[in-house]
């Protein structure tokens, strides 16, 4: 159906005098650029994610001063009909072992835990499974407990989706119940952006002992936010990351850059620098993927290398730890500079092959390239 929960744009389809419908399975949709009858075929051929937001995050970013800039995160646009891309831009499938776990790095173990998120975002990149009932999602924790068990170059898991603290926090006891036990794990973390839209969901006591769990089988617990713009930073949100790091979690965000959002030095510096006042360190920018549906909102690798040198300009030496990353299919990728010789320079930061990572390489840039496959290989 086309209606949401919370506060939906969807409106009831529209009636003809004569009492029927305007067309079969149609509705008023509200986009950002205005009205359009949509169907639910439609919305599916073009891979276009339900509208679904929390009451939180509208009132929070309706008072933030940003609306116009942060609308674009979570409210449909009519650009996603003709935005070109792919759904998998990561080899997500191909990195897939077990059902709902990837290993793509030796390290690190992806875990995919729900199809759901407390919002969803215009530009994910997961949309072929967010909103959905996903095959993707792991329905045998046993397995992929047993595979993880099977490989001690795996130090730590990464549980995603989805959002994983859209689940109940028994179901997430039940979750880490197959983890624990494991020795050669190291760390347990939380992908997470219900930090922003809907930070009290943090105050349930039980997450306290879920992680106190964690600690006591010698295991750090991590939770990697996700904030794209200092107006997403609310009171609460920065309360209950003080209070669970004072218990001893970790935090790490992540942002993406984004068109007409935050694509200018002076926010994310803000962002960047109001995460390391609250004790959670700057992570990754990643660069926007060509996601169908998302495409719109990629900005170019000059105009990102540029954005990103800005940032560095504008924050103190212990508050620069963020990487500008490409998370590509071949591994995630530090976009580092635009060389006087007309070459983006770049390096792997991660790479299924180890002998790669660190090792920096170019390529000849072009005119409004946003990602490694828009630039020739010569």
């Amino acid at each position: 159906m086309l209606t949401t929960s919370a506060a939906p744009r969807v409106c009831p389809p529209q009636l003809s005098p004569t009492g029927s419908d305007v067309r079969p399975h149609a509705a008023v949709m509200n986009f950002i650029e205005g009205a359009r009858i949509v169907t639910e075929d439609e919305l599916q051929a073009n891979d276009i994610t339900h509208y679904h937001v929390t009451r939180f995050y509208r009132e929070q970013i309706s008072a933030s001063g940003y609306y116009d800039q942060l609308k674009h995160i979570v409210e449909p646009s009519l650009a996603e009909f003709d935005s070109r891309g792919r759904l998998d831009t990561s080899g997500e499938h191909d990195n897939t072992v077990v059902p709902g776990l990837q290993h793509k790095y030796p390290q690190t173990g992806l875990l995919l835990v729900t199809d759901r998120c407390a919002s969803y975002c215009r530009y994910c990149f997961r949309k072929r499974i967010v909103g959905k009932d996903s095959d993707e999602i792991a329905p045998d924790l046993a397995r992929v407990a047993q595979y993880i068990g099977a490989h001690p170059e795996m130090t730590n898991v990464l549980l995603s989706g989805g959002d994983p603290f859209v689940l109940s926090t028994s179901k997430l006891d039940k979750i880490v119940d197959h983890l624990l036990p494991i020795p050669h794990l190291t760390s347990i973390r939380f992908g997470t952006k219900t930090v922003a839209f809907a930070p009290r969901r943090f105050e349930d006591p039980a997450l306290t002992a879920l992680f106190q769990r964690i600690q006591d089988a010698g295991k750090t617990a991590v939770i990697v936010a996700h904030f794209d713009h200092i107006g997403e930073i609310s009171v609460d949100a920065e309360r209950n990351i003080r209070s669970l790091r004072a218990l001893g979690v970790q935090f790490l965000n992540q942002s993406v850059l984004l068109s007409r959002v935050n694509d200018d030095p002076d926010v994310l510096a803000a962002t960047f620098a109001k995460c390391h006042e609250m004790g959670v360190r700057p992570y990754y920018l990643f660069q926007g993927r060509p996601v169908k549906g998302a495409s719109h909102f990629q900005v170019s690798l000059r105009r990102g290398i540029e954005i990103a040198r800005g940032i560095n300009q504008r924050l103190s030496g212990i508050q620069k730890t963020f990487k500008y990353i490409m998370s590509h299919y071949t591994g995630k990728i530090e976009i580092l500079d635009l060389g006087a010789d007309g070459r983006v320079y770049m390096r792997y930061h991660q790479n299924k092959t180890p002998a790669k990572i660190g090792k920096i390489f170019s390529r000849p840039h072009v005119g409004g390239a946003c990602w490694l496959d828009d630039l020739p290989e010569a």
